[in-house]
């Protein structure tokens, strides 16, 4: 028997009788069905794969496992999958029985072929429902915790979710493109955890902080006596992260030796120890990332431009943060929050001029920046910045003086919707406009005002 069911099969069948087995089998195929036919059900559960596409039939008296011990093992692994129950004469009590337990339906011998084929058709129908509904749920859950980790609703942030999960779905290697401290390491762990590897290793390292002397070591491991003081064995961080993701940072650091090695793993799929002479098989996903444009580099000379083009397959480009507009505001907020928490101290609001030095710094640091900022301004200090001149975040963006100023308007008023009020009133005292004001800018932003009415007096 074979240890898996294809996922193209879509009626198992189980029945101690050969003839009325072969019988059913026919009727089923003649109808369209792709069946698989079994004369006992030992070992069925195990070999039924998660959210299997198809429905169970199986006589209820049979030697060996019988059909509700079938039913009962099935629905251990999966509550929701349709078995249906043949009964012989006098067996509709424990067909009844069965049915509580939470079998599909069942049908009494001798029973007609259009019964059987459309008890048939409608579990299947429903079992088509069901997976599409745990997928709905999969994809709502894998939305909803990228939205905690990729804070923010601006364009830039909402393209780069969409960006991630739709990797994610996929075996790729992965190249990330971002400026220091904008957060590569928490996509690339986004990448690792909404994909099947998920339950594999995720392995980080940086290269730019290994010694030279140690990175092909670190990286491919060793055998006892491949260099001065290798005494044993060493697993490299390649074959340590087997079955899973590992994530290479600064990847533009390392030397060219380790990158003609690192172009044969991502090729071959195969590490060789330093010292060794047994090529290892690996099961992995490559992310790496750079704040470099190694295009640039390539063309340079200074990185190998077979190794970029082989990075190269899935870019992934994480906005800085300058370029996130109202993100800053709400970002800033979350941090102060989690830092006041942690400090057991009150949350404090943003008085409006911080918020408009907050928007007027171009952030080189980018997010690691905005995180220090926040703590210091949680737990009472200045908030360390550079004053701003002009609008360097929206200028440093490319947008021209209008759509600048829309843009820093656009994030006050957001910023200050955040503060919960409950009335436009309170929201217009607060940005010390006319409620009139308030609610023609409103309109003209897109942005829903999720307190009372706009037009009643509170």
């Amino acid at each position: 028997m074979s240890s898996v069911i294809d996922s193209r099969i879509q009626i198992l069948l189980i029945d101690d009788d050969a003839h009325l087995r072969q019988a059913l089998a026919q009727t089923l195929d003649l109808a369209g069905f792709r069946v698989e036919a079994l004369a006992d059900a030992q070992g069925v559960a195990q070999r039924i794969p998660a959210d299997w596409p198809g429905v169970v039939v199986s006589d209820i008296r049979m030697p060996g496992i019988d059909g509700l011990q079938l039913l009962q093992q099935l629905h251990e692994q999966d509550s929701e999958l349709p078995v249906l129950l043949i009964t012989g004469h006098g067996d509709v009590p424990l067909a009844v029985q069965a049915m509580r337990a939470g079998a599909y339906d069942f049908l009494e011998k001798p029973f007609a072929s259009d019964a059987l084929l459309d008890s048939v058709r409608r579990a299947l129908e429903l079992r088509r429902l069901v997976l599409d509904n745990r997928s709905l749920r999969l994809a709502l859950a894998d939305r909803n915790q990228l939205a905690t980790r990729l804070l923010g609703q601006s364009p830039a942030m909402q393209r780069l979710r969409e960006q991630v999960g739709a990797l994610a779905a996929i075996n790729s290697d992965v190249l990330i493109l971002g400026e220091t401290g904008a957060g590569k390491e928490v996509v690339a762990r986004a990448l690792h955890d909404l994909s099947a590897r998920k339950n594999g290793p995720f392995v980080a390292i940086n290269a730019g902080a290994l010694a030279e002397s140690v990175v092909e070591s670190e990286l491919f491991g060793h055998e006892p006596g491949a260099f001065t003081g290798a005494q044993k064995r060493r697993i490299g961080k390649f074959e340590f992260a087997n079955g899973g993701t590992l994530f290479l940072d600064e990847i533009e650091s390392m030397s060219a030796d380790v990158q003609v090695k690192l172009l044969r793993l991502l090729q071959e799929r195969v590490v060789e120890r330093l010292g060794g002479n047994q090529l290892i098989p690996l099961d992995i996903r490559v992310i790496a990332a750079t704040k470099e444009d190694l295009r640039q580099a390539a063309d340079q000379g200074r990185f190998r431009a077979d190794l970029y083009y082989r990075l190269n397959v899935a870019p992934l480009r994480i906005p800085p943060l300058r370029e996130r507009g109202e993100d800053i505001l709400q970002l800033f907020q979350h941090y102060a929050d989690s830092a006041s928490s942690r400090h057991g101290l009150p949350s404090r609001s943003l008085p409006v001029a911080q918020r408009a030095q907050l928007l007027g710094h171009a952030w080189p640091g980018n997010v690691r920046e905005l995180q220090n900022a926040a703590e210091r301004f949680a737990i009472g200090l200045e908030l360390g910045l550079d004053r701003p001149s002009g609008m360097q975040a929206s200028a440093a963006s490319g947008q021209n003086l209008g759509e600048q100023v829309e843009a820093y308007e656009r994030a006050l008023i957001s910023a200050e919707m955040a503060n919960a009020h409950t009335s436009l009133r309170s929201l217009a005292e607060a940005l010390g406009i006319a409620r009139k004001t308030l609610h023609d800018k409103l309109r003209k932003h897109g942005l829903d005002f999720a307190g009372n009415s706009p037009d009643d007096g509170d």
